[in-house]
């Protein structure tokens, strides 16, 4: 992880990068349509295994209480035994 991104993750303001204007010659710095639309998939990775954890804790609690869990399964909204 270069070090522009690790600070990017540890909260810190993102530095500005543009790229290089040479025709002929990939550029070596990352646009920053390039970054950002990294930055979008990592959350959206970020969200969908929090959603995992918060579904597996659900059931976990629920099946301690014995509490049903409501989901929507066709349209509808069912409730299942954990």
């Amino acid at each position: 992880m270069d070090r522009d991104r690790r600070a990017q993750w540890l909260g810190q303001p993102m530095k500005k990068t543009r790229a290089k204007k040479i025709t002929g010659e990939p550029s070596d710095t990352v646009s920053p349509l390039q970054s950002s639309e990294d930055f979008v998939e990592a959350v959206g990775r970020a969200l969908r295994r929090s959603a995992r954890t918060a579904r597996r804790i659900a059931r976990r609690i629920a099946r301690m209480y014995g509490t049903p869990i409501y989901v929507l399964r066709d349209g509808k909204v069912v409730a299942e035994k954990p």
